[in-house]
Protein backbone atom coordinates (compact mmCIF):
# COMPACT_ATOMS: atom_id res chain seq x y z
CA UNK A 1 0.00 0.00 0.00
CA UNK A 2 1.16 3.51 -0.78
CA UNK A 3 0.03 5.44 2.28
CA UNK A 4 0.70 8.77 0.57
CA UNK A 5 -1.47 8.06 -2.50
CA UNK A 6 -5.01 9.42 -2.16
CA UNK A 7 -7.88 8.89 -4.59
CA UNK A 8 -10.62 11.39 -5.31
CA UNK A 9 -13.46 9.67 -7.12
CA UNK A 10 -17.22 9.49 -7.53
CA UNK A 11 -19.68 9.68 -10.36
CA UNK A 12 -19.15 11.83 -13.42
CA UNK A 13 -19.76 15.56 -13.11
CA UNK A 14 -19.52 15.77 -9.32
CA UNK A 15 -16.63 18.25 -9.08
CA UNK A 16 -13.62 15.94 -8.76
CA UNK A 17 -11.51 17.67 -11.38
CA UNK A 18 -12.05 21.14 -9.88
CA UNK A 19 -10.97 19.83 -6.48
CA UNK A 20 -7.87 18.20 -7.96
CA UNK A 21 -6.97 21.35 -9.86
CA UNK A 22 -7.09 23.34 -6.62
CA UNK A 23 -4.96 20.76 -4.81
CA UNK A 24 -2.49 21.05 -7.69
CA UNK A 25 -2.54 24.85 -7.38
CA UNK A 26 -1.61 24.38 -3.73
CA UNK A 27 1.48 22.41 -4.69
CA UNK A 28 0.27 18.82 -4.37
CA UNK A 29 1.12 16.46 -7.22
CA UNK A 30 -1.96 15.13 -9.02
CA UNK A 31 -2.51 12.33 -11.47
CA UNK A 32 -4.95 12.83 -14.35
CA UNK A 33 -8.12 10.86 -14.95
CA UNK A 34 -7.62 8.06 -17.45
CA UNK A 35 -11.14 7.68 -18.78
CA UNK A 36 -11.45 11.13 -20.32
CA UNK A 37 -7.97 10.91 -21.83
CA UNK A 38 -8.69 7.50 -23.33
CA UNK A 39 -11.98 8.66 -24.81
CA UNK A 40 -10.30 11.70 -26.37
CA UNK A 41 -7.45 9.69 -27.88
CA UNK A 42 -9.69 6.86 -29.09
CA UNK A 43 -11.90 9.37 -30.88
CA UNK A 44 -8.86 11.13 -32.32
CA UNK A 45 -7.52 7.92 -33.84
CA UNK A 46 -10.96 6.42 -34.55
CA UNK A 47 -10.04 3.62 -32.15
CA UNK A 48 -12.31 0.81 -30.97
CA UNK A 49 -11.86 1.27 -27.20
CA UNK A 50 -14.82 3.45 -26.31
CA UNK A 51 -17.22 2.72 -23.45
CA UNK A 52 -20.17 2.80 -25.86
CA UNK A 53 -18.67 0.43 -28.43
CA UNK A 54 -16.32 -1.92 -26.54
CA UNK A 55 -16.54 -1.47 -22.77
CA UNK A 56 -14.37 -4.54 -22.15
CA UNK A 57 -11.48 -3.16 -24.20
CA UNK A 58 -11.96 0.28 -22.66
CA UNK A 59 -11.84 -1.26 -19.15
CA UNK A 60 -8.70 -3.21 -20.07
CA UNK A 61 -6.98 0.00 -21.17
CA UNK A 62 -8.11 1.74 -17.98
CA UNK A 63 -6.47 -0.95 -15.85
CA UNK A 64 -3.20 -0.32 -17.69
CA UNK A 65 -3.65 3.47 -17.36
CA UNK A 66 -4.07 3.22 -13.57
CA UNK A 67 -1.05 0.95 -13.19
CA UNK A 68 1.05 3.38 -15.22
CA UNK A 69 -0.23 6.31 -13.13
CA UNK A 70 0.57 4.47 -9.91
CA UNK A 71 4.09 3.66 -11.06
CA UNK A 72 4.64 7.24 -12.28
CA UNK A 73 3.46 8.62 -8.93
CA UNK A 74 6.07 6.56 -7.09
CA UNK A 75 8.68 8.95 -8.50
CA UNK A 76 6.94 11.92 -6.87
CA UNK A 77 7.43 13.02 -3.29
CA UNK A 78 4.83 13.76 -0.65
CA UNK A 79 1.10 13.22 -0.90
CA UNK A 80 -0.15 12.46 -4.40
CA UNK A 81 -3.81 12.86 -5.39
CA UNK A 82 -5.35 10.71 -8.12
CA UNK A 83 -8.35 11.64 -10.26
CA UNK A 84 -9.88 8.18 -9.91
CA UNK A 85 -7.98 5.00 -9.14
CA UNK A 86 -7.75 1.38 -10.19
CA UNK A 87 -10.87 0.31 -8.20
CA UNK A 88 -12.91 2.70 -10.38
CA UNK A 89 -12.49 0.18 -13.18
CA UNK A 90 -14.47 -2.34 -11.11
CA UNK A 91 -17.29 0.19 -10.87
CA UNK A 92 -17.04 0.76 -14.62
CA UNK A 93 -17.29 -2.96 -15.35
CA UNK A 94 -20.27 -3.32 -12.99
CA UNK A 95 -22.05 -0.34 -14.55
CA UNK A 96 -21.73 -2.07 -17.94
CA UNK A 97 -22.90 -5.42 -16.56
CA UNK A 98 -19.45 -6.98 -16.87
CA UNK A 99 -17.30 -8.90 -14.43
CA UNK A 100 -13.81 -7.64 -13.78
CA UNK A 101 -11.17 -9.98 -15.23
CA UNK A 102 -8.84 -11.91 -12.93
CA UNK A 103 -5.85 -9.75 -13.84
CA UNK A 104 -7.76 -6.65 -12.65
CA UNK A 105 -8.29 -8.33 -9.28
CA UNK A 106 -4.58 -9.17 -9.08
CA UNK A 107 -3.70 -5.57 -9.99
CA UNK A 108 -6.05 -4.23 -7.29
CA UNK A 109 -4.24 -6.35 -4.68
CA UNK A 110 -0.81 -5.16 -5.81
CA UNK A 111 -1.55 -1.48 -6.45
CA UNK A 112 -3.15 -0.25 -3.21
CA UNK A 113 -3.82 3.39 -2.37
CA UNK A 114 -4.21 4.85 1.12
CA UNK A 115 -7.33 3.58 2.91
CA UNK A 116 -9.38 6.78 2.98
CA UNK A 117 -10.84 7.48 -0.47
CA UNK A 118 -12.64 10.76 -1.14
CA UNK A 119 -15.97 10.45 -2.95
CA UNK A 120 -17.64 13.36 -4.69
CA UNK A 121 -21.33 12.47 -4.44
CA UNK A 122 -23.79 13.11 -7.25
CA UNK A 123 -24.70 16.79 -7.35
CA UNK A 124 -27.47 17.74 -9.75
CA UNK A 125 -26.81 21.48 -9.40
CA UNK A 126 -23.35 21.24 -11.00
CA UNK A 127 -23.79 18.22 -13.28
CA UNK A 128 -23.46 18.74 -17.02
CA UNK A 129 -22.53 16.51 -19.92
CA UNK A 130 -19.76 17.27 -22.40
CA UNK A 131 -17.80 15.65 -25.23
CA UNK A 132 -16.39 12.89 -23.01
CA UNK A 133 -19.08 12.78 -20.30
CA UNK A 134 -22.23 11.62 -22.03
CA UNK A 135 -24.02 9.96 -19.10
CA UNK A 136 -27.36 11.31 -17.94
CA UNK A 137 -27.52 12.51 -14.35
CA UNK A 138 -29.36 9.29 -13.43
CA UNK A 139 -26.53 7.26 -14.97
CA UNK A 140 -23.99 9.39 -13.08
CA UNK A 141 -25.76 8.41 -9.84
CA UNK A 142 -25.57 4.75 -10.86
CA UNK A 143 -21.84 5.07 -11.67
CA UNK A 144 -21.31 6.62 -8.23
CA UNK A 145 -23.08 3.71 -6.53
CA UNK A 146 -21.08 1.09 -8.44
CA UNK A 147 -17.82 2.95 -7.77
CA UNK A 148 -18.54 3.29 -4.05
CA UNK A 149 -19.39 -0.41 -3.86
CA UNK A 150 -16.18 -1.35 -5.65
CA UNK A 151 -13.96 0.58 -3.25
CA UNK A 152 -15.77 -0.73 -0.17
CA UNK A 153 -15.52 -4.33 -1.43
CA UNK A 154 -11.76 -3.82 -1.87
CA UNK A 155 -11.34 -2.63 1.72
CA UNK A 156 -11.15 1.14 1.30
CA UNK A 157 -12.81 3.65 3.63
CA UNK A 158 -15.14 6.07 1.84
CA UNK A 159 -15.00 9.73 2.86
CA UNK A 160 -17.94 11.57 1.29
CA UNK A 161 -17.05 15.10 0.23
CA UNK A 162 -19.43 17.87 1.27
CA UNK A 163 -21.55 19.62 -1.31
CA UNK A 164 -19.84 22.97 -1.14
CA UNK A 165 -17.26 25.24 -2.67
CA UNK A 166 -13.96 23.93 -3.95
CA UNK A 167 -12.24 25.62 -0.98
CA UNK A 168 -14.58 23.83 1.46
CA UNK A 169 -13.84 20.52 -0.21
CA UNK A 170 -10.09 21.12 -0.11
CA UNK A 171 -10.34 21.95 3.61
CA UNK A 172 -12.30 18.72 4.19
CA UNK A 173 -9.67 16.62 2.40
CA UNK A 174 -6.76 18.23 4.21
CA UNK A 175 -8.51 17.99 7.59
CA UNK A 176 -9.10 14.26 7.07
CA UNK A 177 -5.47 13.79 6.06
CA UNK A 178 -4.23 15.75 9.09
CA UNK A 179 -5.90 13.03 11.19
CA UNK A 180 -4.78 10.15 8.94
CA UNK A 181 -2.04 7.97 10.32
CA UNK A 182 -0.16 5.49 8.19
CA UNK A 183 -1.17 2.10 9.65
CA UNK A 184 2.33 0.78 8.91
CA UNK A 185 3.84 3.37 11.28
CA UNK A 186 2.14 1.91 14.37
Amino acid sequence: MESRFFVITGGPGAGKTSLLEELGNRGYPTMDEGGRALIRTQRLIDGPALPSSDPTLFGDLLVSWHIRSFETARRLSGRVFFDRGLPDVFGFYAFHGLSAPDYAHRAARIYRYAAPVFFAPPWAAIYHSDAERRETYEEAVEVFEHTLGAYVSLGYIPMILPLGTVAERVRFVLDVLDDYADPRAT
